[in-house]
């Protein structure tokens, strides 16, 4: 199990190291414009803190997988963390509508492979949690 969570160390450094891309991608100079500044800004913001936690939580797996895998602490941070990325996945599945990547083929590509990587995520970290 500590290779996964290596592997999952080094993934989750790099899904929060592309969050820098999002502004411009997403067009979010244009597309936030109506937004009031409080509003725009929380959007920076909030991104710039899930990218952050993202990362920690990808640093803490591939700096202390030995700990989260044979500790009673390191086991209910695992657990704690397989619910959270359970929860991304219920997001991935039933939250976001189908018309954002529907008959889309580089979208279709990337709701597929987030949704097998959010069960990858869960999975090992909630057999980490409950062994």
């Amino acid at each position: 199990m500590e290779v996964h969570l290596k592997i999952i160390g080094v993934l989750l450094m790099a899904l929060a190291s592309i969050h820098v891309f999002f502004p411009k991608y997403f067009s979010w100079k244009e597309e936030l414009k109506s937004l009031s500044l409080i509003n725009r800004q929380m959007m920076t913001v909030h991104t710039f803190f899930i990218a952050f936690v993202v990362f920690l939580m990808g640093l803490l797996c591939l700096t202390s997988a030995t700990d989260l895998t044979q500790t009673k602490f390191g086991r209910t941070i695992a657990l704690g963390l397989g619910f959270f990325w359970a929860t991304r996945l219920i997001f991935q599945l039933f939250v976001y509508s189908t018309k954002l990547w529907k008959g889309k083929t580089f979208e279709t590509t990337i709701h597929i492979v987030f949704t097998i990587f959010w069960i990858y995520l869960t999975s090992v970290f909630l057999r980490t949690g409950l062994k």
